[in-house]
């Protein structure tokens, strides 16, 4: 029998592993987390007894869906909580676990590893109380924390809105939310966020539920600082031409949407492609996840779509893999339905990303002192420095060896976009001229006990 392994036991792991398991196939589920789910339906520490059902935007019908679906299939998977995957060479995926190292070898890879943070850097962002967005949303799910007492939630993120929803409704006081993106450009979205009128519904009521509330909206701020000498004590922000204004707080909630991650794509050896739209390189995959040889991608890893969308997408990469091994699906759905669906979404999502700006503009203006990576604290003035120079880096590796931006433990996962920006401003040439930073093993921090063996 084949051996099949997925990393990620989200919606899209969950899916695949399911109709998998329905063909005869047992693979083996490599999990980061403590519990299946995922982030969008993650579960609470047991013991806590937190009623994740409470929360605004909670699922409750697709959240018990997709965990009776693991429920079942559960002992004809190998399932491996608390496993970081940190390699691929030669057919073998590279697994920390319970403080050892183990090398699974894979006839079919299926990497459904999900998504992170789209952050950027402002000036500040390295204070006590600053938090990634769905950092935030991770322990308020997860251990029922607030991150303070007082948050601003600020940003450019479909997120930003239910976040600081369901922070209200777990007794949190939000300053404010402020939205980097005029609303004239969610006006000018609406042509592809009626793609999925539910969704956008539901996200309509998360903004109305905020501003029923009480909670301070503002569209089209520019950030200009989280204030503060070692914690955060609060955010300077203007909109147009109006002077700063800076509001108090103890903890901020700032995102960008989402970045996938493609770094053992690109250690298995997928080609990448160049998205303008979201000025990102994701896996150049085909309408069902193939991605290489023997390679498949599903889920937010792959292209952002949502929880719904990564399920789809995590059966149509299983679907290929029986195909590619020669076998006949039992159950099988309309494929081309099914595609058609996850077209729908993306083209949703694709709304979601003019309506919720990168905002490139302003990572060109910042100043130099600012820190843009934290890991090396390499400045945004060092890399402006080196791109004077003679035979200054055009590349975004080439500058990682002069300035050491990206060369620390998150391997450039959160200050890349910038750095690639940061060229592609300072030299005034086409993004994606600038490429991006090539993966390496380990692709997430190891302990040495284990990077030593």
């Amino acid at each position: 029998m084949a051996d099949v392994v997925i990393v990620g036991a989200g919606p899209a792991g969950i899916a695949a592993a399911d109709v998998l398991v329905s063909n005869g196939i047992s693979p083996t589920v490599i999990d980061e987390g403590a519990r299946p789910g995922g982030q969008a339906y993650r579960t609470s520490v047991p013991e806590l007894g937190i009623s994740l059902e409470k929360l605004p935007g909670f699922e409750a019908q697709n959240h018990r869906r997709i965990h009776e679906a693991f429920a079942r299939i559960r002992t004809s998977c190998d399932y491996r909580a608390r496993a970081i995957a940190w390699g691929v060479f030669n057919r073998e995926l590279y697994v920390e676990n319970e403080g050892g190292c183990q090398s699974i070898r894979f006839d079919k890879l299926l990497l459904a590893i999900g998504a992170t943070d789209r952050v950027l850097p402002v000036p500040g962002w390295t204070r006590l109380g600053v938090f990634a967005l769905g950092g935030a949303q991770v322990l308020l799910k997860d251990q029922g924390c607030l991150i303070g007492r007082r948050v601003i939630f600020c940003g450019s993120s479909p997120l930003l809105y239910l976040a600081a929803l369901q922070f209200k409704s777990m007794g949190g006081e939000i300053a404010a939310v402020l939205d980097t993106t005029p609303f004239r450009a969610k006006l000018a979205a609406v042509k592809d966020l009626i793609a999925s009128p539910r969704i956008l519904w539901r996200g309509l009521t998360y903004l109305a539920g905020l501003k029923s509330s009480g909670v301070e909206v503002i569209h089209g701020a520019r950030l200009h600082a989280f204030e503060g000498k070692r914690a955060v004590t609060g955010v300077t922000y203007s909109v147009g031409d109006s002077p700063p204004r800076t509001i108090s707080c103890d903890a901020v909630a700032f995102g960008f949407g989402l970045k996938p991650e493609t770094q053992l794509a690109q250690l298995a050896g997928c080609r990448l492609a160049f998205d303008p739209l979201y000025r990102q390189w994701l896996p150049d995959a085909d309408a069902n996840g193939r991605c290489g040889d023997d390679i498949y991608v599903a889920g937010d890893g792959a292209k952002i779509g949502g929880a719904y969308a990564a399920e789809l997408s995590g059966k149509l990469a299983a679907h290929a893999i029986l195909q590619d091994l020669g076998m006949k699906s039992a159950n099988r759905p309309d494929l081309a339905d099914v595609r058609r669906r996850l077209a729908s979404l993306h083209r949703f999502q694709r709304g979601l990303a003019r309506a919720f700006a990168w905002p490139a503009d302003e990572i060109a203006r910042l100043p130099d002192e600012v820190t843009l990576c934290r890991c090396e604290n390499v400045t945004v003035g060092q890399l402006r420095e080196a791109l004077s120079a003679d035979l200054a880096p055009r590349e975004v590796n080439r500058a990682k060896a002069l300035t050491r931006c990206g060369m620390g433990r998150c391997q450039g996962r959160f200050c890349g976009l910038a750095l690639a920006e940061l060229i592609a401003a300072g030299l005034k040439i086409p993004l994606q001229e600038v490429g991006y930073l090539r993966a390496q093993a380990p692709v997430k921090p190891l302990l040495m006990s284990v990077a030593g063996k």
